[in-house]
């Protein structure tokens, strides 16, 4: 009786657990969902890697935007491997791994009515946590606001018309 309390107890926690990482996602804004996206994309693009990674926790978000549907969206955040194997379709039953170090990901990119555009090409870094560095850091904020006023987007509003 006892060993079917324990797998009882021990199903429901895992329901718990698995539904929450659904869950966190579920809550983000479709703006920055879309960059989670890619960088799931481009971390199971990698040979090497065999479990299947969810979406964990944002750590930091902003967004510029200029007006005319337009925003330049930066996120911060970690992905977690999970106990799913990679190309897992249907990740509802996936539970997190505390085993593996969190991958931590900087995306960003330009938006037009909530939709990535292809240009200027969206900026993707992940790296395992342990291996981030403070110049990888600085690189990926320097990268991200060079890319954000390359368009000219902030300028626009200010141009006069040759009346």
């Amino acid at each position: 009786m006892a060993a079917l309390l324990l797998l009882l107890l021990s199903s429901v926690g895992a329901l718990f657990l698995a539904s929450d990482a659904q869950e966190a996602y579920d809550k983000l804004p479709q703006t920055y969902r879309g960059g989670v996206d890619l960088a799931l994309e481009k971390i199971n693009s990698h040979a090497g890697i065999q479990q299947h990674f969810l979406y964990f926790r944002s750590v930091t978000k902003s967004d510029i935007e200029p007006g005319f549907d337009v925003s330049y969206i930066y996120h911060h955040f970690y992905l977690k491997a999970t106990k799913c194997q990679r190309g897992t379709v249907d990740s509802s039953a996936c539970r997190f791994r505390n085993d593996r170090p969190l991958v931590d990901c900087a995306v960003c990119y330009k938006t037009f009515r909530e939709e990535i555009e292809q240009e200027p090409k969206p900026y993707v870094h992940c790296i395992h946590k342990p291996a981030l560095t403070e110049e990888m850091k600085v690189g990926r904020v320097e990268h991200c606001n060079r890319m954000g006023y390359s368009s000219g987007a902030p300028t626009l509003l200010a141009s006069t018309g040759a009346d």
